[in-house]
């Protein structure tokens, strides 16, 4: 039973306990959880190997995902089939089904916040770090030479405007804690609409930065010529907010 305990306690502190076999080369049987249970009495070690039997059941469902909040959250969700993403009911936070980007980014397709319309190389408009290890950066792409100096500005203005929004977007998270701090105090603690406009503003600043993903992409003259008056409307609303 020592030498079991042992095997056990390592597979499941190293990540390995979900496909673990007998440790006699010839024989492949699984351990069952009741095994597991009767084994390993450490509770620290059971809650590890608990954690992973979850892992590995969100992975196998189609319709199940972890919430992909960057600041970390240990919620599961429900995948509604929609492709527009659900807000996290423990931490708020919208992710996208779609694709592996880390939050939901309407009104940009997943598409237009992946790719690069010039060779496809996939990239993060926020940080501009390249989706996949083999190509260096978005500046260094090949298909920029041939392109006008023009092209290269537009990129810089509106990634420039995305990038703008998203800080600006962190502030009003930023001032949304500091108003939920402020009502902790016994004379200041009706101040629900300040928290509930700290909310519009967020939600505002994020559908501008990726309106500024969706109107560099967007080749439509005509219909881009509505959007951009739609977004500097609310642009204009937003900063007076």
């Amino acid at each position: 039973q020592p030498c079991w305990r042992e095997y056990l306690t390592t597979r499941i502190e190293q990540n390995m306990i979900v496909n673990c076999t007998c440790p006699i080369s010839e024989c492949r049987a699984q351990p069952t959880t009741a095994f597991i249970y009767s084994i390993v009495s450490s509770e620290e070690i059971i809650a590890k190997y608990e954690k992973a039997l979850l892992r590995r059941y969100v992975e196998c469902c189609s319709n199940l995902t972890w919430c992909t909040n960057p600041q970390g959250c240990d919620q599961i969700l429900l995948k509604d089939g929609l492709g527009y993403g659900a807000a996290c009911s423990k931490c708020s936070w919208i992710s996208c089904f779609n694709c592996s980007f880390p939050e939901a980014h309407y009104p940009a397709s997943c598409s237009h916040i992946m790719t690069c319309a010039k060779c496809n190389h996939g990239f993060c408009w926020r940080c501009l770090k390249p989706w996949r290890p083999n190509h260096k950066d978005y500046y260094n792409c090949s298909a920029m030479v041939s392109k006008a100096a023009w092209q290269e500005k537009r990129f810089q203005d509106y990634n420039e405007r995305c990038t703008f929004h998203h800080h600006a977007r962190e502030f009003a998270i930023s001032l949304r804690n500091s108003v939920s701090s402020i009502r902790t105090m016994p004379k200041i603690r009706n101040l629900t609409f300040v928290l509930d406009a700290c909310k519009v503003l967020e939600q505002a600043r994020k559908v501008l930065a990726y309106s500024c993903v969706y109107s560099y992409y967007n080749q439509d003259t005509e219909s881009m010529d509505i959007v951009e008056q739609q977004t500097e409307s609310l642009e204009l609303l937003t900063n007076a907010l």
